[in-house]
C-alpha cells in the first residue's frame, strides 16, 4: 500500500483502519484532526468531515473567487492601467535614508558574553519597536519598490503577502512579546490573502507565484488548506522537464503578462518549495539540482529575483533545518563558501547580507566559526537611534535587458530590521551558550 504523502491522506488511511476514529472525525473533525497530527489548527477555520455511502455522493464546490469577474478582467490589463497599479501599491515612499553613522561600541576588558547579549536584547527590543510603529493594523508589512539604475523613477511603497511571510519567518525565532503579537497579526493578513486552496501572488496583476506560496504557507502552516496539503498537487504540477520547481503558475484565466523567457526555475524559489514541501520523492530532482549548483559553485547569473549568493545560502540553509533530506550533504561546503564571503573578520558585505550570513550559519551549525562578539558589536553599531536598520536592495528583477526600466528593486529599513533581530537572535544564543561554558570551567 502506498504510503500517505499529505496529512489529509494520513487521516483517510487512519479512518479506514480504525471505528472509533472515524467516528470521532465525524464528530468533532477539528479536535479529531488536531489529536490525531498533535498540534493546533488556526482559529476561526471550521472543518466539515462527509461520510459518503454506496447510496450517497457528495461534490464538494470550491469557494468562489475572491474577485469578481470585472477585477479579474481588470488584472489582465493591470500593468499598463496606472490607476489599477495605484490600488496596489502605495505611493509615494520617501527618499531613502542614508545610513546612520557607525557607533562605535566599546569592548572593554571586562565586558562579559552575558553584558553583550543583554545589550543585543536591548538592541532587539528597540527594533521590534520600530517594526511595530510600521506595520500596518491588518499586520500587513511593507516594502519598497526602487529603480536600481534611475532614483529619478518614483518609489513606491507595496505591501504584497510575500514579503509579510519573508519577515514572519524572519521573526519566528524571536520569542519577545512584541514579536509574538506582530507574527500572530501577521498571519491572521496572509491567512485572509489566501486564494483557495492556498495560493498567493505579488500582485494582482500577476500570476500566482510559488515563491510567495511556499512562504505563505511556512509562515501559516496550521492553516487546514495548508496542513492538508490542499495546495500540494498544482505546486508539484508546476515543475519542468529536470523536476524543477517554475516560479509563476499560469492558468488559463490567469493575468498573461509574464512573457515565456521570464519563467524559470530560480534556486531561491526551488529552496523555498523544498522547506515547504519537505524531503519527498517529487523534490528530490529539484534538491540535486541546487546540490550540484553550489558543489559546482555555478550560482553566479542563476537567480533573477536575489541579488546576492547569500540569499540562496541563506533560503537553502532554512530548506535543510525544514527537510531533512539531500540537502544536507552540503553542510561544509556552505559553511566554506559562507565563511569566504567575509569582507574583513565581522562583517559578509552590507549588514543585510551579514545578517543572512550569520543565520545561515547558524542553521547549518557553524556559527561558531566566526566571532560573536564583534558581529553582535557591528550590528548594534549600525543600528539608528529609531531602532530601525537601512534600507538595502533585499530582492529583484535585475538582470532585464530593457535599460533602466527593468532594473527594479525592493527592499525597506523593515525588511532589513527583521533579517538583523534574526541574526542578532542567533548570536545571542551563541553569547549564552559561551556564558554558561565560561562558567562551567571556572
Amino acid at each position: 500500500m502506498k504510503e500517505p504523502t499529505t496529512a489529509t491522506e494520513r487521516l483517510l488511511s487512519r479512518a479506514a483502519e480504525d471505528t472509533s476514529f472515524r467516528a470521532r472525525l465525524l464528530d468533532d473533525p477539528k479536535e479529531a484532526i488536531e489529536q490525531e497530527l498533535g498540534l493546533r489548527m488556526a482559529e476561526g477555520h471550521r472543518i466539515h468531515v462527509h461520510e459518503e455511502s454506496d447510496t450517497e455522493t457528495h461534490v464538494v464546490l470550491p469557494p468562489r473567487s475572491r474577485y469578481s469577474a470585472e477585477e479579474r478582467e481588470a488584472a489582465r490589463s493591470g500593468a499598463t492601467s496606472l490607476e489599477f497599479l495605484k490600488r496596489t501599491m502605495y505611493d509615494p515612499a520617501p527618499p531613502a535614508r542614508p545610513p546612520a553613522p557607525r557607533r562605535k561600541v566599546a569592548r572593554a576588558r571586562a565586558v562579559t558574553p552575558e553584558a553583550l547579549a543583554r545589550g543585543a536584547r536591548e538592541s532587539i527590543r528597540r527594533g521590534l519597536r520600530f517594526l511595530e510603529s510600521t506595520v500596518d493594523r491588518n499586520g500587513a508589512w511593507h516594502c519598497i519598490r526602487f529603480n536600481l539604475s534611475d532614483p529619478k523613477i518614483p518609489r513606491h511603497f507595496e505591501r504584497p503577502p510575500f514579503v509579510s511571510a519573508l519577515c514572519v519567518l524572519a521573526l519566528d525565532g524571536c520569542a519577545e512579546p512584541r514579536a509574538r503579537a506582530m507574527c500572530a497579526g501577521t498571519r491572521a493578513y496572509l491567512a485572509d490573502t489566501a486564494e483557495h486552496p492556498g495560493f498567493w501572488r505579488y500582485y494582482r496583476h500577476l500570476p500566482q507565484d510559488l515563491d510567495s506560496t511556499s512562504l505563505c504557507s511556512l509562515a501559516i502552516c496550521t492553516h487546514p488548506w495548508i496542513l492538508l496539503g490542499r495546495n500540494l498537487p498544482r505546486i508539484l504540477a508546476n515543475q519542468d522537464g529536470e523536476g524543477r520547481f517554475m516560479t509563476w503558475v499560469l492558468e488559463d484565466d490567469e493575468p498573461d503578462v509574464v512573457a515565456s523567457f521570464r519563467i524559470e526555475a530560480d534556486p531561491v524559489v526551488n529552496a523555498n518549495v523544498i522547506a515547504y514541501l519537505g524531503d519527498r520523492p517529487e523534490t528530490r530532482r529539484a534538491q540535486e539540482w541546487l546540490v550540484s549548483r553550489i558543489s559546482e559553485d555555478s550560482l553566479e547569473g542563476s537567480s533573477k529575483w536575489y541579488p546576492d549568493t547569500v540569499t540562496v545560502y541563506y533560503a537553502v540553509t532554512r530548506a535543510m533545518l525544514r527537510a531533512q533530506s539531500a540537502l544536507d550533504r552540503l553542510r561544509p561546503n556552505l559553511a566554506d563558501r559562507i565563511l569566504g564571503l567575509r569582507e574583513d573578520r565581522e562583517a559578509f558585505g552590507n549588514v543585510l547580507q551579514s545578517a543572512q550570513a550569520v543565520s545561515a550559519l547558524y542553521n547549518i551549525g557553524s556559527l561558531d566559526s566566526v566571532d560573536t562578539e564583534r558581529l553582535v558589536e557591528m550590528f548594534m553599531g549600525s543600528q539608528r537611534e529609531d531602532g530601525s536598520w537601512p534600507e538595502l536592495l533585499a530582492f529583484g528583477d535585475q538582470s532585464l535587458r530593457w535599460g533602466a526600466i527593468g532594473q527594479i528593486g525592493h527592499g525597506s529599513e523593515s525588511v532589513t530590521s527583521a533579517f538583523c533581530i534574526e541574526a542578532l537572535e542567533r548570536l545571542v544564543e551563541v553569547l549564552a551558550g559561551s556564558g554558561k561554558r565560561r562558567d562551567g570551567n571556572s
